[in-house]
């Protein structure tokens, strides 16, 4: 018994079992526990990131692309003869866009140089006229030199009882009436020579020629403006107007031309936004249509009022019924560089503009 109890612990610990292992449950526990604390850092860490990014600048997609836009109308009025213009079509500065019918200005014109002909045949007229001549101021003073010897005659006579009173005074009377010839021939001299005076403001020109000559210019003029002509280059637009027969009146759009070449962006901007904003500070926009494209552009000046100063019908906020409203301001951009896809006016866009020096270098 005593050897049997001597041995029995030796042959206990050599089948002892080995140590187990940690119960999979507990690594499961604190793999949720790594999950859950990694997921709200990740999310921290993004947040993060995703804040300091947009420290520096300020965005909208409330932006748009503008171009500007010329609307063409006829000068005068007439029925339209030819159509040059189509829609969409490209066209540069003097391109004739329409014709209106030249006849009744064409006969302007005739009527003009009639009436220019006419004016010069007045003058040679009037300037061969009797009373510039000056045969009535030598016959009138002729008169008065034959009165006057016959009235010193009779003036003698009578005063020495040869002649009567009457005789006297009848020479006296025709000596007053061959003044007065002279002086009314005198008058016709001076209305002819005026009729004939060109003045200070057609100097050298007889009036009614330089009047019939205005009239020509002016009819020469719309002449020329029956030629209705592209004013800049761009892409004619709303040119379904223009139809043949059709009556155009002055003033009236009849097609626009839209500056391509001029293309820019107005951003409206939060008024929040504006405090760091300054113009000339750089940009970036992209275009919904073109979701690959992004154009460098700056900031080209700060809207002097927000949209809804300039609206038809402004909000009156003295009527009790305020709430504050966050107001836009348009701010126009201005790409710096061409774009390589066509920019058509009032595309949608997004605008960044870095109000962070450090981060546009």
């Amino acid at each position: 018994m005593a050897e049997a109890d001597a041995t029995f612990p030796d042959t206990q610990d050599a089948a002892s079992p080995a140590p187990t292992p940690p119960a999979p449950s507990r690594l499961r526990k604190w793999g949720r526990l790594a999950v859950m604390l990694s997921v709200p850092l990740a999310v921290l860490i993004v947040g993060v990131t995703y804040w300091l990014s947009l420290q520096g600048q300020v965005s909208t997609d409330n932006a748009y692309v503008k171009q500007d836009k010329v609307s063409v109308s006829a000068e005068i009025s007439g029925k339209i003869v030819e159509v040059r213009g189509a829609e969409n079509m490209q066209v540069k500065a003097g391109d004739l866009l329409f014709r209106i019918d030249p006849e009744p200005y064409q006969l302007q014109i005739q009527q003009a140089n009639a009436a220019i002909a006419s004016a010069q045949a007045n003058q040679v007229a009037l300037s061969n006229a009797s009373a510039l001549s000056g045969a009535e101021i030598s016959g009138a003073q002729e008169s008065i030199a034959f009165a006057r010897s016959n009235l010193a005659r009779q003036e003698a006579l009578w005063k020495r009882g040869f002649a009567t009173r009457a005789a006297y005074d009848a020479a006296t009377h025709a000596v007053a009436q061959a003044e007065e010839s002279l002086r009314l021939a005198q008058s016709k001299r001076d209305e002819a020579a005026a009729k004939l005076a060109t003045g200070n403001q057609v100097p050298g020109m007889f009036p009614q020629e330089a009047q019939a000559r205005a009239q020509r210019a002016t009819a020469e003029l719309n002449l020329r403006r029956t030629e209705v002509r592209a004013p800049i280059d761009g892409r004619l637009t709303q040119a379904t107007r223009l139809q043949i027969g059709q009556d155009a009146i002055v003033g009236l759009p009849l097609v626009t031309i839209v500056a391509t070449d001029s293309s820019y962006v107005e951003a409206n901007f939060k008024e929040t936004d504006l405090d760091k904003m300054r113009i000339g500070q750089p940009a970036e926009v992209r275009f919904d249509a073109y979701p690959e494209l992004k154009l460098k552009a700056h900031v080209a000046s700060i809207g002097a009022g927000t949209g809804s100063e300039f609206s038809v019908l402004p909000a009156q906020n003295a009527t009790g019924n305020w709430v504050k409203v966050t107001q836009r301001v348009p701010v126009r951009i201005k790409l710096d560089e061409p774009s390589p896809r066509v920019l058509i006016a009032g595309l949608s866009a997004k605008v960044k503009v870095i109000t962070d020096a450090r981060k546009a270098q």
